[in-house]
């Protein structure tokens, strides 16, 4: 038999009680009864377009919501006020309960006691409940009855085995808090820890100027730029790329930062080998499925030649003050896959006005809520537009430029460096 159009998703659909009817004489009075007494809360306090006031009160869990209706005097509706509700309350400490609330002046209709509570149909007859007493549910456990102050009555109940799943929810709700706690803290220092491992210092250097920066979509993320100083008048300018993102992501853009580091005074002699290394390092060091990709570039301030290796990254970008561009396309696999790994670099002159610009996919592939991509030829046209600015401007208005395009749902890390040649003295 097919299915019923309406029966599509069902078990997907949101269904909730939204709230049980208790009619009062004096709305106001009995909010009051009920938070000041019952320690109840507010859930809803509004007036609709009638004018009339809608006002609900919950226990301080929250999950039952009593909406309080002041009916028109002399209506069907008023001559329930005062009446046995079907409402039961359940607490984990009757006893408890009723010492605090009997303090408090609420009515009780006799002393909590123990007894066969079962529910039968709201609207059977006595012969019929009579009959029906076999197949009612029915706990044995303590039972009490209060009144509000319209004589409106609740059952007050503490069965065993109901009391037993309400401390099992009590106890991992507990627990899950928790948890979200201490992850969220963990989650914190493992943020502060990362962003110790992005530069905290910029070498100064007579013919060339730069910034770096990176966005992450969560608290810590897979991307990775660096700024080392090599000596010799020589900076290496360094941007990678984690497969993945989060907390797994960001441990190893930590191994491969501290790779990087540990072997980067065999840089300027023998620049293939150490890549070499640390693609060695982060191969041994890492899952099967794990790599990086890397845009490894040194730049020499006394001739202001740039030699750099592209394992598996995006192309980086040279913009001539002519406005052509040069993109450097990859040199090398990426990182972490291969033990035999070939790996050569290039070497590219750089004149006063250049600006170089190395970059991650999350600014590339950044989506519009048509799907498109953000693009090469858009960031070419953003760092165009704003060639004349600093590079930490430049970075700065790619970003914005970005977030407007995709409408501030950033999918991925966003990481660039800009960098500008220029005249020496």
């Amino acid at each position: 038999m097919g299915t019923l159009p309406d029966e599509q998703g069902a078990h997907d659909r949101f269904l909730r009680l939204h709230a049980v009817n208790v009619y009062v004489r004096d709305q106001e009075r009995s909010l009051r009864f009920y938070l000041d007494t019952l320690g109840f809360q507010v859930a809803f306090d509004a007036r609709v377009e009638s004018g009339q006031r809608l006002v609900a009160v919950s226990p301080p869990d929250g999950t039952t919501v009593l909406t309080l209706i002041q009916p028109r005097p002399n209506s069907l509706q008023a001559q329930l006020i005062g009446r046995r509700t079907h409402v039961v309350f359940v607490t984990e400490n009757l006893a408890a309960t009723y010492r605090e609330w009997h303090g408090r002046g609420v009515r009780f209709r006799g002393t909590p006691r123990l007894r066969r509570v079962a529910y039968e149909p709201a609207n059977s007859s006595a012969s019929e409940k009579s009959a029906s007493d076999d197949q009612a549910i029915a706990w044995g456990g303590a039972f009490a009855r209060f009144e509000d102050i319209d004589r409106n009555s609740f059952a007050l109940v503490s069965f065993d085995e109901v009391t037993r799943a309400v401390e099992a929810q009590r106890q991992a709700a507990a627990e899950r808090r928790e948890a979200e706690r201490r992850a969220a803290h963990e989650l914190e220092i493992a943020r502060q820890v990362q962003a110790r491992l992005f530069p905290q210092r910029l070498p100064e250097l007579e013919s060339l100027e730069y910034a770096g920066a990176c966005i992450q979509t969560r608290q810590v993320g897979g991307d990775y730029y660096d700024f080392l100083d090599l000596g010799q008048s020589r900076l290496c300018l360094v941007l990678g790329d984690i497969a993945g993102k989060g907390i797994a992501a960001a441990l190893l853009m930590a191994n491969l930062q501290a790779n990087l580091r540990s072997q980067c005074a065999t840089a300027v002699e023998q620049p293939e080998q150490l890549l070499r290394s640390v693609n060695r390092l982060f191969y041994e060091n890492t899952a099967e499925n794990a790599y990086a990709t890397l845009f490894y570039s040194e730049f020499d301030d006394r001739t202001c030649r740039l030699r750099y290796a592209n394992c598996g990254h995006l192309p980086g970008l040279v913009i001539q003050s002519d406005g052509s561009v040069t993109r450097l396309s990859s040199t090398a696999p990426v990182l972490g896959l291969f033990t035999e790994w070939p790996c050569r670099t290039e070497e590219l002159q750089l004149c006063p006005g250049d600006l170089f610009a190395i970059y991650t996919d999350g600014i590339t592939e950044a989506l519009n809520d048509h799907d498109e991509e953000f693009g090469e030829e858009r960031l070419l046209d953003v760092m165009r537009r704003a060639r004349d600015r600093s590079p930490s401007e430049i970075v700065t208005t790619v970003f914005d430029e970005v977030r407007r395009f995709s409408g501030d749902q950033q999918r991925d890390d966003v990481t660039l460096i800009v960098a500008r040649c220029r005249s020496r003295g």
